[in-house]
């Protein structure tokens, strides 16, 4: 048993690529399709090291009888946060002004189909109602027949939220020149969060966070040749890896 997901290359996608849920990738294909059978996109993103991510993997979709629901009633589709920082990002942030909580991961995201904006999300949902949380089924259910009645109150919502998304990030202008100073600044504020005795981010527990590091070596490679090479960026790597490593 295969879905779409065994072409990826992703490590994460890879792992779903046995689930019976149909899950797709994220691209064009996935919401022509959503748009054409008239359902929900369910948008699940996580990565592989996540603790969480495996746990609802195992509950909702490795079973057989969620999986049957979500392919009923929704297109879903699967994305590694490590791959597609970019799609993460937007959606921890719509979640976070949805629901006014922080995001994590799995984020669980309910998109409409022509908009690609979310109307509902949460993180983890366990298979069966606990922690305060409803049963994943009887959510897969409730938020179907929610896109089902409520068209005209999830557009409204969509127009608002994207209104907001245009406060906090305005257009850049066409005048603005583009510069080093970001990627300095981003050395900077990783080193204000750096445990510089055990190495990575903040206090435990902890987990490796590529995309920063790679960000490091790559803002020392661009200035190994300098006069002043950024030696803290390749210290924090360097310390980051070699405590991991012990």
């Amino acid at each position: 048993m295969t879905n779409q997901l065994a072409t990826e290359t992703s490590p994460y996608l890879l792992q779903h690529a046995d689930n019976p849920v149909h899950w797709l990738p994220w691209g064009e294909d996935a919401f022509e399709q959503a748009m054409q059978d008239n359902k929900p996109v369910l948008l699940s993103i996580g990565y592989s090291a996540c603790h969480w991510c495996h746990v609802m993997a195992h509950e909702s979709f490795e079973d057989d009888a969620t999986a049957e629901v979500m392919n009923r009633l929704y297109v879903n589709i699967k994305v590694d946060r490590e791959e597609r920082p970019d799609v993460d990002r937007l959606y921890q942030t719509a979640h976070q002004l949805l629901t006014q909580r922080g995001g994590g991961w799995p984020l669980t995201m309910f998109l409409h189909p022509e908009t690609r904006r979310p109307f509902f999300g949460g993180t983890y949902f366990p298979r069966e109602a606990r922690h305060g949380l409803p049963a994943f089924t009887d959510l897969l259910e409730s938020v179907a027949r929610y896109f089902d009645e409520q068209q005209d109150d999830i557009r409204t919502q969509g127009e608002r939220l994207i209104d907001v998304f245009r406060q906090l990030e305005p257009p850049a202008g066409t005048d603005q020149a583009l510069d080093a100073a970001p990627l300095a600044r981003f050395t900077e504020v990783i080193g204000t969060s750096f445990d510089r005795e055990y190495g990575g981010l903040g206090s435990a527990p902890k987990f490796p966070q590529t995309p920063v590091l790679n960000g490091l070596l790559r803002r020392w490679r661009a200035s190994a040749n300098d006069a002043e090479p950024n030696l803290d960026a390749l210290f924090m790597v360097s310390l980051s890896l070699t405590r991991m490593a012990e």
